[in-house]
């Protein structure tokens, strides 16, 4: 039983590991998203994202930071970015 939480508890992880250098997009708990490449994660979820946009409503740029931290405890979802999101 112990393994099997175990195993499920580093799903997200593994996911985070398989998704590197893939085109993500990031929402924080704030409501603010960011798209950019994810170039790391670690065991709390902190991301760095290369080409690292900030995006608005009806999906505006809003900022372009280039590469930036997102601490993992701010994290409100993280998924591959959709085709159309602005890069």
């Amino acid at each position: 039983m112990v393994s099997a939480l175990k195993n499920r508890n580093e799903l997200p992880l593994r996911l985070l590991e398989k998704s590197l250098e893939s085109r993500v997009l990031v929402k924080l708990k704030d409501g603010s998203e960011y798209i950019g490449i994810l170039e790391r994660s670690d065991i709390s979820m902190n991301l760095i994202l290369s080409n690292a946009k900030q995006i608005g409503e009806n999906n505006e740029l809003v900022a372009n930071y280039g590469r930036i931290l997102i601490r993992g405890s701010n994290i409100l979802y993280i998924s591959l970015a959709p085709e159309d999101a602005l890069m």
